[in-house]
This record gives structure tokens, C-alpha cells and sequence, in this order.
């Protein structure tokens, strides 16, 4: 793992934590709420320009939100590897998508990414501040070579 990203992560700790026991202490009022939740990315290999890309086992796509209510503050994506992986996996032409759904689980938004001819690997996306017109969930999407490898969803209620 990049030390940035672990900095960005261990903040959103606390920062979730502190959010959390405030709410705790002060009672009632405004829920704020934060999530980070990670799936694992399978292994899987690609082809690039006819060279042959294999991304083994031990990469993982996490998912980070932080609001309240449907007011999104903040929303970052990224990729982490662990072991053999972190030195054997990089990631050509990806793209980190977000995706929104209501309660029927219809998507009414996307925030498509940027898709990244270079080769990297430690994805990272960041999405700006907003107000989501319905409850339901929102997820982060990373696709490699135009094709999907992982999602990671959180559900937003009331």
C-alpha cells in the first residue's frame, strides 16, 4: 500500500471515530455518518497492446463515504495491494466509476471516471461533495481494459 493512501485512510478513521462519538455525546439531532468498506479484486489477467498483464491475488478495492443524511461531504476510491502483489500489480487503462440507486436499487446517476492510460498500481479517485435526491446506495466501480473487476457499495438511509 502507498504511505499516501494509508495517511488518507488512517484519517478517515479517526475522522469516522470522532464523528461517531460526537453524535454519541450530543444525542438526538443530525445522524452523520461515514463508511469505508473494501472487497477483494480477483486475480485476472489482461491483454495490453498484445503483451499479456497478470494481476495475481491480494489487491483490494475500498470504498470510503463520509455525510449525512444524503448530503455526500466526501467520497474517495481506491485500490490497495498486499504481499506478492504489491510488487507484481499494475493496473493499465482503469477507471474508478461512481454509481448511485435509489431504494428499488435503479441507478439514477453515474460520475464516470477518467479512464487512465498509464500504468499504476495504487488507483486512486476522488468524487466532489453532493446532495443525493433519494435514499438507496452508492457504490465505487474499478474497471480495467474497459472491463469491470470489483464493486464496493454502501447503503445510504435515513
Amino acid at each position: 500500500m502507498s504511505k499516501s493512501w494509508n495517511a488518507v485512510r488512517r484519517a478517515l478513521t479517526v475522522a469516522s471515530a470522532t464523528v461517531v462519538l460526537t453524535a454519541a455525546a450530543l444525542g438526538g439531532g443530525t445522524a452523520y455518518a461515514g463508511a469505508t468498506g473494501t472487497t477483494a479484486i480477483g486475480s485476472f489477467s489482461y491483454d495490453l497492446h498484445g503483451v499479456g498483464v497478470s494481476v495475481p491475488t491480494g489487491c483490494f478495492l475500498t470504498h470510503s463515504i463520509q455525510g449525512s443524511g444524503k448530503r455526500i461531504k466526501s467520497e474517495m476510491a481506491g485500490v490497495d495491494c498486499m504481499g506478492l502483489a504489491v510488487t507484481f500489480s499494475r493496473f493499465c487503462n482503469w477507471r474508478i466509476d461512481f454509481s448511485y440507486a435509489d431504494s428499488d436499487n435503479r441507478t439514477y446517476k453515474v460520475s464516470r471516471g477518467r479512464t487512465h492510460a498509464e500504468c499504476k498500481g495504487d488507483p486512486l479517485r476522488r468524487n466532489s461533495a453532493q446532495t443525493l435526491p433519494s435514499y438507496g446506495k452508492a457504490c465505487a466501480r474499478f474497471y480495467v481494459n474497459g472491463r469491470l473487476r470489483a464493486t464496493q457499495c454502501h447503503f445510504i438511509t435515513e
